[in-house]
């Protein structure tokens, strides 16, 4: 009777010590499902082809994107903090300014980046002035003059109010005294596909989207807000070479709802680390023209928090333009 008690307890004490180990080892044991808040071939897209292939190689599991395009991704990200089950099983691709402007422009939202858990920023993605290639507005010069010549009249289009390159236009005409028709669509896609299809005048897009349309010759690029030139694209200038003191773009990563299982976010940024160091990885951004920028869970917060802080900033000196007077 003794020896069994003594064996009982031994073997719980052997599974207490052992559970952890197992319960790391087990995560993931079936495919995560990821959260993109725009419509596919957008910036959301365009990190989950590069990311994902390596990702699933390291996890030894696969990754299902779910598109929920709408609200310049609050829909997406209300789910994300509001219904999503801490499990480690759902993800989003978190894009800024966007994740964080939502909320601050639009009381209706009622997510905020401290019901979520980061875990990887991966890279930032510099923005971009495209035009159709058959467009008359050969140089960014030739676009000035436009403004100039038609004030607000010249068509801009963005991923969506709130969007990264709906501040972009706005700080651009806050530093120029220009005024252009700013005009939305549900994602960076659909606003160089107008622009392309000349349905609009111009694009405020991002480069890793637009690259290889610029390189393949449907799109032309009149500057890029970066601080410096992009090798890729040597002969388009940089927004501070025009006299211009702007670098804006959007950062993407992936985050999870808060609450999830520490064991879990704690393989996830292992494995975002690993995928940093890969070669395939690495290819895939430079493929893509995507910048490498990681930040890592509560490095990632901090880089959101320091994000958000701007954004408030912004539209406390430019809100009164576009909230109508109660």
């Amino acid at each position: 009777m003794r020896k069994s008690v003594f064996m009982f307890v031994l073997l719980a004490l052997i599974c207490a010590l052992a559970g952890p180990s197992i319960a790391v080892a087990a995560y993931p044991t079936k495919p995560i499902t990821v959260l993109q808040g725009f419509r596919a071939g957008g910036g959301s897209d365009a990190l989950a082809q590069a990311t994902q292939p390596t990702l699933q190689r390291i996890l030894n599991q696969s990754f299902i994107n779910q598109y929920i395009p709408g609200a310049t991704g609050a829909i997406a990200w209300t789910r994300l903090a509001k219904s999503t089950k801490p499990d480690g099983y759902t993800l989003s691709i978190t894009n800024t300014p966007m994740l964080q402007a939502n909320y601050i422009m639009n009381p209706e939202v009622t997510y905020n980046i401290r019901e979520l858990e980061p875990i990887a920023n991966v890279v930032t993605d510099p923005g971009l002035i495209v035009v159709a290639n058959d467009s008359p507005l050969k140089t960014y010069q030739d676009f000035v003059n436009a403004v100039k010549a038609n004030p607000g009249r010249i068509t801009v289009g963005n991923s969506g109010v709130g969007g990264d390159d709906f501040f972009t236009t706005i700080q651009w005409m806050k530093h120029t005294g220009l005024k252009v028709a700013m005009v939305p669509f549900e994602g960076d896609g659909p606003s160089w596909q107008a622009a392309a299809g000349g349905k609009i005048d111009v694009s405020f897009n991002n480069l890793g989207i637009t690259f290889h349309l610029i390189k393949g010759g449907t799109l032309r690029a009149l500057a890029i807000f970066a601080e410096k030139r992009y090798a890729g694209l040597p002969d388009v200038p940089t927004m501070k070479e025009l006299g211009i003191p702007q670098v804006t773009g959007s950062s993407r990563g992936y985050s999870g709802p808060k609450g999830m299982p520490k064991e879990a976010k704690d393989i996830l940024i292992a494995a975002f680390k690993k995928m940093a160091e890969d070669p395939v990885f690495i290819k895939a951004c430079e493929d893509r023209a995507l910048l490498v920028d990681m930040h890592y869970g509560d490095g990632y917060m901090k880089f959101l928090e320091a994000e958000e802080k701007l954004m408030q900033t912004i539209w406390e000196e430019v809100k009164k333009d576009y909230v109508a007077p109660k």
